[in-house]
């Protein structure tokens, strides 16, 4: 699917309009708030959430879904959507609750609200589940990622065409290499990287301005959940809902 002839020459055409995609280092790298909707968040906090989020500058939220009752879901939804106004990207992330039948009513019903994605709808290796969903619930994108431990799965996923999003995590795969050869393997397939973070965002924050400068990828954003940046040494900054780009040499996972 990707020869390393074929991997080289895409770096290399890149590279030369890398130039032009530098500006980023300066103004950062937008990020989105995955905090706002913990699952277990009553209607009110999650209100009081997107309110926070949208005074700190995030323009992008993400909510938990994949309740018992899923009418908890759509209401839960409908408050972020009337809470944050039309121009906010709402995603809306399942964790893998729903059967393919759940997650294709559930999800024509959360159409109206308009989500940006929704992710990890059903199980991670069901890749043709994923496929049957897509088309259900198109022009609404699937994101996934999160648990899809390497670049095989991927690129059946990407084959597939049911991907609308790829969350790679470089924790979760073989560490930073194989998370470039999964960039590009979405590169060719024209799918924008958008990686699963949890509390790694100190490396993500580097992966994403290597995907965008090196590789031309859409500088979408990146996910941001702030619990473990007190264990380290450089921890990740953001400032108006966006990363500050880091000035110090390294991975910023040196941890205290």
């Amino acid at each position: 699917m990707l020869t390393r002839e074929e991997a080289i020459a895409m770096l290399t055409e890149a590279s030369e309009t890398a130039a032009s995609r530098m500006g980023v280092l300066e103004r950062g790298y937008p990020g989105y708030d995955t905090s706002v909707g913990w699952f277990n968040y009553d209607d009110e906090k999650v209100r009081e959430n997107c309110r926070r989020a949208l005074e700190q500058g995030f323009a992008a939220m993400k909510l938990k879904v994949g309740s018992a009752d899923p009418q908890r879901d759509i209401r839960r939804a409908n408050i972020v959507r009337e809470t944050v106004g039309d121009n906010v990207k709402v995603m809306l992330d399942a964790n893998q609750q729903w059967t393919l039948p759940q997650a294709m009513s559930i999800c024509r019903e959360l159409k109206a609200m308009n989500p940006y994605w929704v992710e990890e709808p059903t199980h991670p290796d069901d890749i043709q589940a994923h496929v049957t969903l897509a088309k259900s619930v198109a022009p609404v994108k699937l994101a996934l990622g999160e648990h899809v431990p390497n670049r095989v799965i991927f690129k059946n996923y990407l084959q597939s065409g049911c991907a609308g999003f790829i969350q790679v995590d470089a924790v979760r795969v073989g560490g930073v290499s194989e998370f470039i050869t999964i960039s590009l393997l979405c590169k060719k397939f024209g799918v924008p990287v958008v990686p699963h973070v949890g509390d790694m965002g100190q490396l993500h924050q580097h992966l994403v301005l290597f995907n965008h400068i090196a590789m031309g990828h859409e500088a979408v954003f990146l996910e941001h959940i702030p619990h473990l940046k007190e264990h380290f040494l450089h921890p990740v900054r953001i400032e108006n809902g966006v990363y500050v780009t880091p000035q110090e040499p390294g991975s910023s996972c040196d941890l205290k």
